[in-house]
Parts: structure tokens; sequence; C-alpha cells
């Protein structure tokens, strides 16, 4: 199995290499503004990695807020940031479930491929460690504010196959009154030797193998976006 965290504690910048590689066709800024325009919102992003999703959003945004409880990842963050694609967006160290920001600031939470991690900790209750985030998210957002999750629906497939661990997960946050539909977001590496290097290095043999079976620089991805409103009323 993937050992994550020491990934995102010791190779940020091959990390970084894999993900700006994803989304060849540019489907991801799109997908999220089906759900609400980001123009001027003041945006909480917990889960930043390297930024790639931070990037994308705080262009748009009035304010953005990026967290990651790796500091390698947000140092990564912070210099792919300073060519001003950023957008002003500011890093900083937390964890989903204690974000340092003030209740009711936000008006989106986003996490992107990142909560889905507390499913794949040691710990007696990985569901109710979700819902502690959830309620921090909420707890962040204004009344009537969003909260929007991107998650892996399956690296190598053309069409939705999520990951079996993570079957629980997904089916909790449909019935936690989250939304939901799929886009593809396939990977275009710049050889066929890169898709196996770094399919292999993040994925693990299996995805790898097909991508050079394959002969290919293109390795299919499906993304889920998952979504809920904060109660006005809240």
């Amino acid at each position: 199995m993937t050992d994550y965290e020491a990934i995102y504690r010791e190779e940020p910048e091959r990390y970084d290499r894999l993900v700006s590689r994803e989304d060849r066709e540019g489907n991801i800024l799109p997908a999220i503004e089906r759900i609400l325009s980001l123009r001027g919102l003041r945006i909480v992003e917990s889960g930043a990695g390297t930024g790639r999703l931070t990037r994308l959003v705080a262009r748009r945004a009035a304010r953005t807020t990026a967290f990651d409880r790796s500091v390698p990842m947000l140092r990564r963050a912070r210099a792919m940031s300073r060519g001003g694609e950023g957008g002003g967006a500011v890093y900083a160290a937390a964890d989903h479930r204690a974000l340092p920001v003030r209740g009711g600031s936000a008006d989106l939470v986003i996490g992107g491929w990142s909560v889905s991690h507390l499913i794949e900790e040691d710990g007696p209750d990985p569901l109710g460690e979700v819902a502690r985030a959830l309620a921090e998210f909420d707890r962040a957002l204004r009344p009537g504010g969003t909260t929007v999750l991107l998650e892996t629906l399956g690296t190598g497939a053309e069409s939705p196959a999520p990951p079996e661990n993570l079957s629980g997960y997904y089916r909790f946050l449909r019935e936690e009154g989250f939304r939901f539909f799929w886009i593809r977001t396939d990977y275009r590496f710049r050889s066929p030797a890169e898709a196996a290097e770094l399919t292999r290095f993040f994925f693990g043999g299996e995805t790898a193998e097909r991508a050079v079976r394959a002969g290919s620089s293109d390795v299919p991805e499906c993304t889920g976006l998952f979504w809920r409103r904060r109660s006005a009323a809240a």
C-alpha cells in the first residue's frame, strides 16, 4: 500500500509533477463552477497539497486561504504560487478537523482528494473522523455556503470505478446530503516512460503496468464532485 504520508513529507516536488499532468482537458474548474460561481468568493481550502487546486480557484476568488497539515507540501505550494498564478492565496498548516478560521467566514470550503485520507488512517472510527471534518467545514461556512469535495473514482478507468476501500465513504457522503456528479480528469504525461514512473510512484504497480502496456502518455482518470449547501437558516 502506498505510504501517502511519506510522499507528502519527503517528495512534494515529485508529487507536484504528477498532479500537474492531470486534467489535460481543463474540466475541473468548469465543473466546480457548475455548482457555484467562484467570482468574488471567500474560499477556504482544506488539504491543499502543493496548491494545484488552490491556483485554479484563487484566480477568481476575492480571498483564498489554503490549509494542509504537511509543511513540505505547503512549502512547494508557496513556491509554485510566486509567479502570480496563486491569486494571492494564503497558505498555512492545519488539519481538516481544526481549521484556524472564524466561524461563518467562508462562502466555499473545498477539499480536493484529501478528506478521503481520513478513511485510510489507522483509527477505530474513520467515518466519525470524516464527520468531524464535515462539521468543521460547516462551522467555517456562512449560512447558505457550500462545501465541495473532489475525490477519485478510478485511475486508469474510462468510467467510474471507485476504489473499493472508499465505497463506504462515498455512500456516507450521499447519506449526509451531498449531491454528486463525475467528470474525466485524464492525465497527459510527457512520455510513456514518465507515465509509468509517476503512476507507479503514487498509485502502485498495477496502474503503472496498464500505462506501460498501452505504450501511451495518457492515463484516464475519473473524478467525483460531491457538494452540499449549509442551511441558510443555520
